[in-house]
């Protein structure tokens, strides 16, 4: 466990769109130090559920000129094949957010993490663990795993990215569809019949993620 994370350099890990029926799931990494922490602190970054859409997409766009960063996106589609090999939404968050730290561990040589505590396994040291074969890295990593852990402003700017490239995604799919797919898991029925009726069952593959309740009526 990290006993100190007041300005210390850090990597921050958060996800988005995992409570999303549409679009992607994106893990995201942000590398924070002394000196970004402060500027963060100036424009605003916080946790993205507390900000706005367009202020998020802002605020996305300075975090990527300020602070190392990593972004894993994973499609709708490729997430239902995931979902089918993994068969728990918990292992494929570990997955991503193992694949975000060997990303980041590759761009700084930062081996304090900070993550939202998603579950009670220990699935993402499992896999850093077998990762550090081919990323010797990885073995010195010291990995917190906290609730809430966007009130740490590394995990804040990572939250941040990952909900502006999910917010990006999101109306890419709708551009190509014709369609604009609601956030969020409630209320999205009427989109769904809407885009079948359009596109045909198969449609919801590539849009949609269907092991949700709603994808099994």
């Amino acid at each position: 466990m990290l006993s100190h994370i007041v300005f210390m350099e850090r990597i921050g890990v958060d996800e988005s769109g995992k409570g999303d029926y549409f679009g992607y799931l994106v893990i995201a990494g942000a590398y924070v130090d002394e000196k970004t922490e402060g500027k963060l602190k100036v424009i605003g970054v916080r946790d993205s559920k507390n900000v706005q859409d367009s202020t998020c997409m802002r605020l996305s766009a300075k975090i990527r000129k300020l602070c190392p960063h990593d972004i894993v996106k994973i499609s709708p589609e490729k997430y239902n094949k995931l979902y089918g090999k993994f068969d728990n939404l918990n292992k494929m968050l570990a997955w991503g957010h193992a694949k975000v730290i060997d990303n980041m561990t590759k761009k700084v040589k930062c081996t304090d993490v900070i993550s939202d505590k998603f579950s009670e396994s220990d699935d993402i040291e499992a896999l850093l663990k077998e990762m550090s074969r081919k990323n010797p890295a990885l073995g010195k990593v010291k990995l917190e795993r906290r609730h809430r852990a966007e009130s740490d402003m590394a995990v804040a700017a990572a939250s941040v990215l990952a909900r502006a490239e999910y917010l990006r995604t999101l109306r890419m799919l709708s551009r190509t569809i014709g369609y604009s797919l609601p956030k969020g898991s409630t209320h999205v029925e009427q989109a769904k019949e809407d885009i079948v009726r359009m596109h045909g069952e198969d449609v919801l593959e590539f849009t949609a993620k269907l092991h949700f309740k709603i994808g099994k009526k």
